[in-house]
């Protein structure tokens, strides 16, 4: 009887806990279905290492936050900490050996062409500085015992980051973000009985620990009067550069009920019931040459002014100004039961057709990245955009220019964040310094170049060693950017500003530039294709002076398809600026000239674009980088419709990369497969790109490493698929795949000025809205059965025919028009 008894109370206990459970479980999916699955990441748990947790910024103040419930950790970054401080990496005389290191590359003897670049043109220091990690904030609770219903979320929408959930019967609520109004973090803590906040809070400095024998980079934590914490700290010297970065970081508490107490280094708050907490930071960063700020009074006059403003207040304006800009572009894929799970459960149980909605959320986490870590004013997004917990990141996290720079704007345009890429504009200026110091003195050119790699010091010599470093067209790339600004925006004024610095690298390849002694083409010399190793007769492996390791070869050629595609792109851009500014003839008429001698794109016997002058193999069966894409994307020189051969060879080259690679690759080939209107190879590498190079958040892996070019690239690439304007009109959904059969998408920019809201049923487009910004003439592309309407606010538009698809109307500068069929 007594077992008896015993079984029953044990089935009761067990079905009690099953009905808990199942509560529990409905009551959060019940809330999940409150969120956004297009604006909203979210997890069921605190993130378990810095990479999985959520990221919060305002362009100069970036923050990792993870959630956590015993001992929470928000990681604080400021953007201008780096090691080292202003240094030039010119190597003075370099130019004496040019010539025979063109002739041994043009004799075939590319070892020993190798090893007198690693001599005479490298940069010295070989390296170049790393971006830093500021400080964690720590903060240790009282409260202990089990967590019920626990949500961590990020909304993009807000650009808050929210930790809740319930404890000993009290429900806490913790609200973190970086505000760009009031250049402070901001850490709000609520509970819902009076009285239970309690914690202790450490502001803790980053030493580097790897390098802990000869580091200098040290720091001080101390109490900052009777309610706040300050951080002070210098910048470590690094490959010989003496850190000259100072730093100070405050923080700052205020309590509802409850008492702080502050400690010789830590603070500790007893029995609140709303907690606030401040953060500024500051260096004594002017510019990239000047380091006289006083970074204890920036800091403190951030603070003081945000101690002076109501908490709703602060975050009203913090609101206001995200919002201004997030709110400009949504988009709906279509949502399904897997839309409303947990992030990480969506991205384990997509399967490329089950949750439409998720690569819109992708789409606008790399929209609020580039808000977050790219405003006016501040330093472009690097590698990790302005999010790093290591004093020795992955690259440096620095500003790689041979793809992932680059990258990091591709989406800026044509999804409404023209002002984010100020900061790269800016750099661009700013490289000509350094940059016309390398020309003169290693190539004996005029004009200014950079290779493949800077920081925030703007060095612009070749680093790392010749195989990565012999990349001369890293600024001439960059200058695309700024044409591609002025054909989005129209802006003349900005295109005469600008135009100067096109002008400049144009002038360095004119120079540059040799004729083929066998082909007779001009091109570059010495040259690589960025980071891929030619399979080609001698290519040996053999041991590097410069690097100091085995290499697999060398990568030194003449005339890479990049740099010429490249060149040929920027020699036609400031061609016809130079025409639209009424400047300069005669230099139009040479560039123009010496365009039409460049070397041209190749067929390799395989049927595959080829990636060098020569149909070389390549050593890595499918690498990382597609460079002799560029000319398909992010350049226009190759079309589906108007260069079908072309078009095919670069599918061939996709197709042998295959789906490997990282998730910056991954988002190139889908840009790639949208222009060549192959919207199901796109979704493969979608697919592909989250199952292997995406963490938790959506944040892109690259060799392991958290970095934001893959999500700004897919972002881009799902633009691309939405809508494309390269080829002079503007074309509705061009690559749309069929899972995403039914939807919509909102503020879109298309080349000429034209804000696009687009909205689609069953793969077919029933309505568009553009937005004349500039009042340019519009041309569309419209495969249509029925009768085309186009109206405004007068009635009906007068539109012509020109060709095949392609439709055009006159337009007015802030009119919209309507496009039904």
């Amino acid at each position: 009887m007594k077992i008896k008894i015993k079984l029953v109370i044990t089935i009761i206990t067990i079905l009690s806990i099953m009905l808990s459970t199942k509560m529990l479980s409905g009551q959060i999916m019940a809330n999940s279905k409150k969120l956004d699955p297009t604006t909203v990441i979210w997890y069921e748990h605190p993130a378990d290492k810095w990479e999985n947790a959520f990221p919060v910024g305002n362009g100069r103040l970036g923050a990792m936050v993870f959630g956590r419930t015993d001992e929470e950790r928000i990681q604080l970054n400021e953007e201008t900490y780096w090691t080292g401080g202003p240094y030039n990496q010119t190597r003075k005389g370099g130019r004496e050996h040019l010539a025979e290191i063109r002739k041994l590359i043009f004799d075939g003897d590319y070892l020993k062409a190798h090893h007198l670049f690693g001599r005479y043109l490298m940069g010295y220091p070989v390296e170049q500085q790393k971006y830093q990690s500021l400080a964690n904030l720590v903060l240790t609770f009282e409260s202990q015992g089990e967590v019920k219903n626990y949500i961590h979320q990020l909304d993009l929408d807000s650009a808050i980051v929210t930790t809740s959930y319930e404890q000993n019967g009290i429900s806490y609520k913790r609200e973190v973000f970086s505000s760009p109004v009031d250049q402070v973090i901001v850490v709000r803590m609520e509970a819902s009985r009076p009285g239970t906040i309690s914690f202790r809070a450490e502001l803790r400095g980053c030493r580097n620990q790897a390098h802990s024998n000869y580091a200098t980079d040290y720091f001080q934590m101390d109490s900052y009067g009777d309610d706040g914490l300050i951080l002070t700290g210098k910048s470590a010297d690094y490959l010989g550069v003496p850190g000259r970065v100072r730093y100070v970081c405050l923080l700052k508490a205020v309590t509802e009920g409850g008492e702080i107490q502050v400690g010789y280094r830590d603070l500790t708050v007893k029995k609140a019931t709303t907690v606030t907490i401040y953060i500024s930071a500051a260096t004594n960063f002017v510019s990239y040459k000047d380091l006289s700020a006083d970074p204890l009074k920036k800091a403190q006059e951030a603070i003081q002014a945000a101690l002076k403003k109501d908490y709703q207040k602060i975050k009203e304006d913090h609101l206001a100004a995200h919002r201004q800009l997030f709110r400009r572009v949504s988009i709906d894929l279509g949502s399904t039961d897997n839309s409303f799970l947990p992030t990480d459960v969506r991205i384990k149980n997509f399967d490329g057709k089950n949750d439409p909605n998720l690569a819109a959320l992708c789409f606008q986490f790399g929209r609020y990245l580039l808000i977050s870590s790219s405003r006016p004013g501040t330093q472009p997004a690097n590698l990790q955009g302005i999010w790093n917990e290591s004093m020795n990141p992955a690259w440096d996290s620095k500003y790689t220019t041979n793809i992932n720079l680059e990258m990091n704007y591709w989406p800026a345009e044509v999804t409404n964040l023209s002002e984010c890429a100020s900061p790269l504009f800016q750099m661009i200026k700013e490289l000509t310094d350094q940059g016309t110091d390398v020309a003169r003195e290693h190539y004996g050119c005029r004009g200014w170049v950079l290779h493949q790699n800077t920081d925030i010091w703007r060095v612009a010599a070749p680093m790392d060693g010749p195989d990565w470093g012999a990349f001369t067209t890293g600024g001439a790339w960059l200058c695309t950017h700024l044409w591609e600004h002025y054909l989005f925006t129209r802006d003349k004024e900005f295109l005469t500003e600008y135009y100067p610095i096109m002008k400049g690298s144009v002038e360095f390849f004119l120079d540059f530039l040799v004729p083929h002694p066998r082909y007779g083409w001009l091109v570059t010399n010495p040259s690589t294709s960025p980071e891929n190793f030619p399979d080609r007769p001698g290519n040996i492996t053999f041991f590097d002076e410069v690097t100091g390791w085995m290499s697999p070869g060398t990568t030194l050629c003449a005339g890479s398809t990049i740099d010429l595609q490249i060149l040929n792109d920027l020699f036609g851009y400031v061609a016809e600026a130079s025409k639209i500014l009424g400047v300069d003839e005669e230099f139009r008429k040479k560039v123009l000239e010496t365009r039409a001698k460049l070397a041209p794109m190749q067929i390799n016997r395989k049927g595959e674009l080829q990636e060098w002058l020569e149909d070389w193999g390549q050593k890595e069966k499918s690498h990382r980088h597609i460079s002799p894409l560029y000319g398909l994307y992010p350049g226009n020189q190759i079309s589906a419709t108007k260069t079908p051969e072309l078009a095919a060879a670069a599918r061939a080259v996709l197709e042998q990369r295959g789906l490997t690679g990282n998730g910056w690759s991954s988002a190139w080939k889908m840009a790639c497969w949208a222009r060549l209107y192959e919207p199901e190879k796109a979704m493969e590498n979608f697919l592909y790109y989250l199952q292997h190079y995406t963490f938790n958040n959506l944040f892109a892996i690259c060799s392991n490493a958290l970095q934001v070019d893959g999500s700004f690239g897919v972002t881009a690439a799902i633009a691309e698929m939405l809508l494309q304007s390269h080829e002079g009109f503007i074309d509705f959904l061009p690559a749309l795949p069929v899972t995403w059969s039914s939807g919509r998408v909102n503020g879109l920019v298309a080349r000429g000025g034209f804000e696009v809201n687009l909205q689609w049923d069953k793969g077919k487009l029933t309505r568009a809205e553009l937005v004349s910004k500039k009042g340019e003439v519009c041309r569309i592309k419209l495969k249509i059965n029925g009768k085309l309407k186009i109206n405004n606010s007068q009635g009906a538009v007068h539109y012509k025919k020109i060709s095949q698809d392609i439709y055009e109307f006159k337009t007015k500068a802030g009119e919209k028009y309507t496009i039904s069929i």
